[in-house]
This record gives structure tokens, C-alpha cells and sequence, in this order.
């Protein structure tokens, strides 16, 4: 099996690296990528790209995921997030290869309580979350085998995350605010790498389309920071902290608006391929058993 992956320096994408090298040879790029194209805003690259190398599975993990930062860059957020993934979806079904891509709970509105099924109706709130809804809809649209995860507040050991920067803020201060009125599911990179492999490996067409994939149970920035700070306490790191404060949405005004309700519903992804998602708690403590060394 030969796997093209995009993206290959993010979060997802340096897992995706180690998840995948034992289906195959896998051809990973990422933006600056010199031989082949990797660079989401060359679309033509892209395609010849895709052509040079026949993939039998593509894997996007690129994207422009700068959630604030795209109220004023619509365009290139629309380029990076719809519309070279649907050159990549038009490439794949010229070649019969399967296309793997990641998407988002920012699709849905964030109304309510209720975690979200893949069909459930969609409203984002942002410019990020537009062009990610119409990146599915693109693919969807080519007439390709596609696996597209949407997926939630992703984390990873590399590179900068919110438990990191609570850990940090939390030595350097006080007392610090935390909104406490989003909920969703941490959902560590290494997690959706691993799904990754084994549902590309169990593929079928019947299992092809949208899936939700996040760690199991919910909780708000604010527990989640609780959570953090508490282990790091527990492990011995010297913390100022002495309040942390739950605040609500309207008291951090941002560029971007953010779902307060980013459930989202797993049950078609674990009967598909034979999942049990593990909690949230899990993944972090793993990333923070690293990270607090």
C-alpha cells in the first residue's frame, strides 16, 4: 500500500507518520516540501503531485486552522480548507485511491446539550468552521472513497496546546479566568492517529463518509484546566495559582465565535470498526506524564 500524507509537521500529521508506516510506504509532505508539493495553496502542485506519486490512500492533515485569524483571511482559509481538499478528492477518484480527511465540531452551531450525530443539522459560526463544512462538501461532492473526521479540541505532547499553556499560566500567576460555558471532548493527536490506521486498514465502502471521532466523556475549558493543574500539583510542580475562576463566554470576547456545545456523537465510528473510545482523562494524563518531566 502507498500513502500520500499531507500536513506531516502538525500535530495530527507527526502521528499520522508513525501510525501509518506499518500499512505501507508512506510518502509524507508538508507545506515547504521541496521535490513533491505540499503546499495547499498550489493547487495544480497538488494535483500533479497526487499524479506523480498514484497514491492507493491519501491522508489530509493540512488545514488552516487559525480559528480567529481567518475572520480576516476568508479567502485563504477557503483555499487551504475547501478547495484544495476537493483537488485532492477529484485526484482520488480519478485513481480509485481512498481519501482520508479531518474536519471539525466547529460545522454545528453549539446550541443545546445533546452530542451531535453526522447527520445532524450544521450552522457554524465562523469562517474557519464555513470552509471546513464546505471542504466535506466538496469531497463528498467528487465522488470519491472518503473517511472524513470530525473531530475536537485537539492536543498533542508537541507543540503548544491549552493544557500547556494552563501549566504555564499557572506558575506565572495567581489567579486565572477559564470559560467554563464550552463543553466538548480533549482528544489527543496520537488517539486520532491510531484510529486512523486501523479504520484505513478495516475500510469498505458501506463504512465510507462521516465519522466522529473524539475521546470518550465531556467536559469545559474550566474542568479541563482543573484537571491539568491538579495532576501537575499531584506531580510536584511549583504552581502560583491560588484561584481559578470560571467564567462565561461573553467575558473573552474573541474575533472568531466559538460552539458552546461541541459534543459530538462516536457510536457510528465504534460499530463501524470495532472501537471503544477510551475517556478523555486518559489521553492527557498520557501527554502530561511527558510533558512534566
Amino acid at each position: 500500500m502507498k500513502i500520500l500524507l499531507f500536513g506531516k509537521t502538525g500535530q495530527v500529521g507527526w502521528e499520522l507518520q508513525r501510525s501509518l508506516a506499518p500499512l505501507g510506504d508512506v510518502v509524507a509532505l508538508a507545506s515547504k516540501s521541496t521535490d513533491l508539493c505540499g503546499d495547499f495553496t498550489n493547487l495544480t502542485g497538488l494535483a500533479e503531485t497526487v499524479r506523480r506519486v498514484q497514491p492507493d490512500v491519501i491522508v489530509n492533515a493540512a488545514a488552516y486552522t487559525a480559528v480567529d485569524k481567518a475572520e480576516s483571511e476568508p479567502e485563504l482559509a477557503l483555499t487551504v480548507n475547501a478547495l484544495a481538499p476537493e483537488v485532492l478528492a477529484v485526484e482520488a477518484a480519478r485513481q480509485g485511491a481512498l481519501l482520508v480527511h479531518y474536519s471539525t465540531d466547529y460545522v454545528f452551531d453549539g446550541t443545546g446539550t445533546e452530542a451531535r450525530r453526522e447527520d445532524a443539522p450544521t450552522g457554524p459560526l465562523s469562517v474557519y468552521g464555513r470552509t471546513k463544512l464546505e471542504g466535506e462538501a466538496r469531497i463528498s461532492g467528487a465522488g470519491c472513497r472518503h473517511l472524513i473526521f470530525r473531530t475536537s479540541w485537539v492536543y498533542a505532547a508537541r507543540g503548544g496546546n491549552f493544557a500547556k499553556t494552563m501549566l504555564r499560566l499557572g506558575s506565572e500567576r495567581e489567579v486565572l479566568n477559564v470559560i467554563d460555558d464550552q463543553v466538548g471532548s480533549p482528544t489527543g493527536a496520537e488517539l486520532i492517529a491510531d484510529v486512523t490506521a486501523h479504520a484505513v486498514q478495516r475500510f469498505r465502502p458501506e463504512l465510507g463518509g462521516i465519522h466522529h471521532l473524539v475521546a470518550a466523556g465531556e467536559t469545559s475549558w474550566h474542568e479541563y484546566a482543573r484537571f491539568v493543574l491538579d495532576i501537575a500539583r499531584k506531580r510536584g510542580m511549583p504552581l502560583k495559582l491560588q484561584e481559578l475562576n470560571a467564567i462565561p463566554t461573553s467575558a473573552y470576547p474573541t474575533p472568531a465565535r466559538r460552539p458552546h456545545n461541541s459534543r459530538l456523537d462516536r457510536t457510528r465510528l465504534e460499530q463501524s470498526f470495532g472501537l471503544l473510545m477510551p475517556a478523555w482523562q486518559a489521553g492527557v494524563l498520557r501527554m502530561l506524564d511527558e510533558v512534566l518531566q
